[in-house]
């Protein structure tokens, strides 16, 4: 009976293997779940510090014409009379709407870009396009 015990141990132990893989199965599974999810974590992290970047590079784009001018020798009364200029420029406010919405931008910068087209809204988004700040 010696021979008939060791043949019932070596089925269990391979039930047993067998049982063993598949439990290895689903714990691997389920770390690769976890795995995807942070994954999936780090990438909206990581879109989320680029629309931030983009907005503040366009932000600082917007910002920058005053300090370019003044370091290229403009008088602070050149600058002022610029902006005097863009402000005089008539635009409609619909159109503001429309690019800061559709470009989801700010509506500061979607107003001082179409102001710098003198209202032209399409020459506007192109402008934005172009730079790549979207």
């Amino acid at each position: 009976m010696e021979g008939g015990e060791e043949s019932v141990e070596i089925e269990n132990s391979k039930d047993l293997q067998q049982q063993s893989k598949a439990l290895d199965k689903l714990t691997d599974h389920h770390d690769d779940n976890n795995h995807r999810q942070l994954d999936s974590t780090r990438v909206q992290e990581a879109m989320a510090s680029i629309a931030a970047s983009k907005e503040a590079d366009l932000n600082a784009m917007r910002l920058s014409s005053k300090p370019f001018a003044i370091a290229n020798g403009a008088e602070p009364t050149t600058i002022s009379i610029l902006e005097k200029e863009l402000a005089a420029v008539k635009i409609n406010p619909a159109e503001v709407d429309i690019i800061a919405n559709e470009l989801e931008m700010d509506k500061k910068v979607a107003e001082r870009t179409l102001r710098e087209h003198k209202g032209d809204a399409v020459a506007a988004i192109r402008h934005l396009i172009q730079v790549g700040n979207l």
